[in-house]
C-alpha cells in the first residue's frame, strides 16, 4: 500500500507584513498525514504567523504552500471556505460567539456542516463532559473564566473531527492537570487520523505525546538540526546560502 502524501508542504515560503522585514523566511518542510507535531520557539519567532498560513488566514508573500495536496497560494478565494471546514483551529484569543451558549458554540461546526439537529446533542454533551464543562453548557462566554472559554474553544475545534487541527497555545489558560487532559484529547483525535499541530511554550508538554515530532522556529526560520522536516534538504541549504 502506498503511503499517503504529506498533508502540508511548504517550499521556500516567506511572509512579510507590509513593507517591513520578513516575519518568516525560506521555510521548506513537509508534515505527514496523521502526524502529531509540537511547534516551539521563543516569543517573536513567528509561530502564530506560521499557524495563520496553515489555517488559511494569511497567504504567503512568496513561495509555495500545498495543503491536502492542492496549491492554496493560487487557489481562487471562492474555494477557501470549503478548505477551512477541513481544519479545526484553537485560537489564543478563543473567538467564541458571544451571544451563543457554550453548547451552541461547540455545536457550531456541526451545524455549519449540515448535521441533523437530532444528531448534535449527544456528541456536544460528550465533548463538554470531556473538557469538564457539563455544568456550564448553557453559559455564555462572558460568564466563563478564561480557562473555561479556552476549553469551549478546544471542544468546538475538535467536535467535527477535522483532518487538520491547528492549536495556538491551547493550554495557556488552564491548570497543569487540565493541560494534560486536553493534550490527551488531541492525542486521541490524532489516533483517529487527524494531523495535529500544537504551538506551545510549555516544555513539559513536549514529552506528553511519545510519537510527536517537534518543529522549532528561530527568528522566522526553521531550526531543524536533524533535517527530518526539510523537503527537499538541498533546496533549503541553497536558499540559506543565498542570503
Amino acid at each position: 500500500m502506498t503511503a499517503p502524501g504529506p498533508i502540508v508542504r511548504f517550499d521556500n515560503v516567506g511572509l512579510r507584513y507590509g513593507t517591513g522585514a520578513e516575519t518568516l523566511s525560506d521555510l521548506s518542510f513537509s508534515l505527514r498525514t496523521g502526524g502529531f507535531y509540537f511547534l516551539t520557539g521563543p516569543s517573536g519567532a513567528g509561530k502564530t504567523s506560521l499557524l495563520k498560513l496553515l489555517y488559511l488566514a494569511l497567504r504567503p508573500s512568496r513561495g509555495l504552500i500545498r495543503l491536502f495536496g492542492e496549491d492554496i497560494v493560487t487557489m481562487p478565494r471562492g474555494r477557501l471556505p470549503g478548505f477551512r471546514r477541513r481544519i479545526g483551529v484553537v485560537f489564543q484569543e478563543f473567538r467564541l460567539v458571544p451571544h451563543l451558549s457554550a453548547f451552541d458554540n461547540v455545536a457550531l461546526p456541526l451545524r455549519v456542516a449540515g448535521v441533523d439537529e437530532r444528531d448534535i446533542a449527544t456528541p456536544v454533551n460528550e465533548m463538554l463532559a470531556w473538557v469538564g464543562l457539563s455544568d456550564r453548557a448553557s453559559a455564555r462566554p462572558a460568564t466563563l473564566s478564561g480557562g473555561e472559554q479556552q476549553r469551549v474553544a478546544i471542544a468546538r475545534a475538535v467536535i467535527a473531527r477535522p483532518e487538520l487541527l491547528v492549536a495556538d497555545e491551547p493550554t495557556g489558560n488552564v491548570d497543569p492537570e487540565m493541560a494534560k487532559r486536553l493534550i490527551h484529547l488531541f492525542d486521541a483525535l490524532n489516533k483517529l487520523g487527524t494531523t495535529v499541530i500544537v504551538a506551545t511554550h510549555d516544555l513539559h508538554l513536549l514529552t506528553s505525546v511519545p510519537s510527536a515530532e517537534m518543529i522549532r522556529l528561530d527568528r522566522g526560520q526553521l531550526a531543524d538540526p536533524t533535517g527530518a522536516l526539510r523537503n527537499p534538504p538541498r533546496k533549503v541549504e541553497a536558499a540559506g546560502g543565498a542570503r
